[in-house]
């Protein structure tokens, strides 16, 4: 491919709803431009951006994808990124790497779930949005009424720069070349063209002054205008495209290469200096490299390659080039521009330019690779969100465990939103994603890329044991074996501690009745029950325990006699101290269509939980805020996609524990075996 410099630089995230059509339109404009012979097809396996086996095998994007193209002196790179809510976690990131989203709607369904989401997160990080309307030739369609429908939502400023025409076979140019006398579905050229002038000569006085006094202005000469709006949200142009039959390409090509925003002319990067201030790089090819990961994969054949978007200076192959904080710098032995699955190598990436590197085990997603080998300005990461839907696995081949700890660690590298725990408090592994989709998705990858097959099952409750009133304990341990023995009393007093508040030990032994080199012996026992928990099988907070008397023997007292006698005397104090199972309470945030309101409210209140207020969003949605235990949410996504069709979203976080009802706790006590029966 040829060199280019910054200002010729277009990068493009291409994202929204699944099944709008974003790797079809990629494919077609790769074809128009001529960097691939002919589109490719998503349902035969042919497309550039769907080349994992999985996106192949289901016909959809489920990874980000990096393809570009030459067209009007531009050098256009695309990340592909999957639509389905399930994935939005791997479709954010693409928001780093470019100046630009492009989210595509799909003419049938209108605005969906991630078109939302998506316009809203590229509005936060200050991106020039595009509105690409696909499928423009099917039946039946109001086009219309879907722009009325797109301003309503996401503003006035969303205007056509382009527009069907009858029979949409081809879309006729309302701004580079507009000819008023064209024919078009509805609107006219000129009235078209006036709108989106309009908006943009707003945000340059001698300009519009110009356009006062003599009714036009040329394309170039609106084009800093132009970005200016783009980048301040003042003006979201509308293209309207099929890919499946091209109408519309060529223009949103122009519209690509000709308007949309250089990384030199974009808004600037929110970068954070190591002192908590704020920075601000400039992408001057002479300066210190400080470049972004945006994505990672490890290929079993190529190993890691890293994806990164460079901010500043240039990198060339040799380049020296540092990982985060890390002292040890990596030589660049090879600099590679991705074409789908394709590595094109290259000789230099300058700022601006989506490159990659392989083999570099220490990079991973949002690290920050530069030259200057101390402090570095960071980027403003992505906000992603919260990996809600768990499953507990474990290996189904015995011997397996570590083969598995290892599949789940190289899951975790290219998958952001995919999070691994390794609960003490309910003794399992647990992987969390965001939904059953994408969990299915990741289940499926570890068995058909690395072979490990496992069991799952719902996670656990991490629940908690406490206690609620004052209480003494006291346990000696004998043993006798015909050799040395084995002697240890205790005497203890538990009492309640607020939530919260953790576990105290006090010793208050005197007159050396239990020697002081035993005590550390008999708060290891007592340690002991707080982590396997006492009644219920769970972590045992909020308790102070006080250690005021005991006997020691000269010849059989050992730290295990000590260690033993601690924890039974401490569970002889809890079973007194009226013990309770505590379970975790979240805060949810439920946003969702108005009409599905109230079906909302009425389940979170079957679910023992309490609706706090609501809040009327934009485009009919409603926000529910309220809390309920986290034992009745382990299947809320799936329900929730079930009531409000797919549209409904839900956050929620830790807020407080509480006391479990008393049949609960029943059942948690019968399925425990005491700790005091495992000697």
């Amino acid at each position: 491919m040829p060199n280019h410099a910054t200002w010729e630089i277009r990068n493009v995230a291409v994202v929204g709803h699944g099944g709008s059509g974003k790797t079809t339109i990629v494919e077609s404009l790769l074809a128009a431009a001529g960097a691939i012979g002919a589109a490719g097809s998503v349902e035969k396996g042919t497309a550039v951006c769907d080349y994992e086996p999985e996106e192949r095998a289901h016909q959809q994007s489920l990874w980000n994808a990096v393809a570009s193209l030459e067209h009007d002196s531009a050098h256009v790179t695309f990340v592909d990124s999957p639509g389905y809510p399930d994935f939005l976690g791997r479709a954010l990131p693409a928001l780093a790497a470019v100046e630009t989203a492009a989210v595509v709607v799909d003419a049938r369904s209108g605005i969906q779930t991630t078109t939302r989401r998506m316009m809203e997160a590229a509005a936060a990080r200050g991106l020039a949005r595009l509105l690409v309307v696909n499928k423009i030739d099917a039946p039946d369609l109001d086009l219309a009424a879907l722009v009325a429908s797109l301003q309503e939502v996401f503003g006035s400023e969303c205007l056509p720069i382009n527009l069907p025409a009858p029979g949409r076979e081809q879309v006729v140019d309302c701004f580079f070349d507009p000819d008023p006398s064209a024919a078009t579905e509805f609107s006219s050229v000129e009235e078209a063209q006036s709108r989106v002038v309009d908006q943009a000569v707003e945000m340059d006085e001698e300009l519009m002054e110009k356009y006062l006094e003599e009714g036009e202005v040329s394309p170039d000469e609106i084009r800093g205008a132009f970005r200016i709006a783009l980048g301040e949200g003042h003006l979201i142009p509308v293209c309207f495209v099929s890919a499946a039959s091209g109408a519309g390409i060529e223009g949103l090509l122009d519209v690509l290469a000709r308007l949309m925003p250089s990384p030199a002319e974009a808004n600037p990067r929110a970068f954070s200096a190591a002192d908590g201030g704020s920075v601000e790089v400039e992408p001057d090819p002479d300066a210190a490299v400080v470049a972004e990961v945006f994505r990672v994969t490890i290929d079993p054949f190529v190993g890691k390659l890293s994806a990164f978007r460079i901010h500043a200076g240039t990198v060339t192959r040799d380049t020296q080039l540092h990982v985060d904080d890390g002292r040890k710098p990596f030589k660049v032995g090879h600099l590679f521009r991705l074409q789908g699955r394709d590595h094109v190598e290259i000789d230099e990436g300058v700022p601006g330019d989506i490159c990659a590197v392989a083999k570099v085990d220490e990079i991973g997603y949002g690290a920050v690779l530069h030259t200057a080998g101390g402090d570095v300005p960071q980027p403003a990461a992505v906000p992603l969100p919260e990996a809600m839907y768990g499953l507990a696995v474990q290996a189904k081949t015995r011997g397996d465990e570590q083969k598995l700890s290892d599949t789940l660690s190289k899951l975790s590298a290219e998958d952001p939103s995919l999070q691994v725990e390794h609960s003490t408090a309910t003794r399992e592994t647990v992987i969390r994603g965001l939904g059953e989709l994408h969990l299915r998705m990741m289940l499926e990858r570890m068995k058909e890329r690395y072979n490990v097959e496992v069991e799952t099952r719902p996670p656990r409750i991490p629940y908690r044991e406490t206690i609620t009133s004052p209480a003494d304990g006291h346990h000696r341990h004998k043993k006798q074996t015909g050799g040395a023995g084995q002697f240890g009393e205790v005497f203890l007093r538990v009492e309640p501690k607020g939530r919260g508040e953790g576990f105290e030990f006090v010793d208050n032994i005197v007159g050396g009745v239990i020697p002081s080199q035993f005590v550390p012996a008999v708060e290891k026992g007592i340690r002991q029950v707080l982590e396997a928990g006492a009644i219920a099988g769970y972590r045992m907070d909020d308790v102070k325990v006080t250690v005021y008397d005991g006997k020691h023997h000269p010849v059989d007292s050992k730290e295990i006699a000590f260690v033993m006698a601690g924890k039974k005397a401490f569970l002889d104090a809890v079973n007194k101290a009226r013990p309770i199972v505590l379970e975790p309470v979240v805060d949810l945030e439920v946003t969702v269509p108005q009409g599905n309101m109230g079906d909302i409210a009425g389940d979170l209140s079957g679910k023992r939980g309490r609706v706090g207020g609501t809040e009327s969003l934009a485009g009919g949605y409603v926000a529910i805020t309220g809390q309920a235990p986290l034992s009745e949410l382990t299947r809320y996504q799936t329900e929730l996609k079930s009531v409000t069709g797919g549209a409904g979203s839900y956050t929620m976080g830790f807020s407080h524990y509480d006391p479990v009802p008393r049949p609960i706790q029943e059942k948690l006590m019968a399925e425990f075996k005491p700790a005091a029966d495992e000697d």
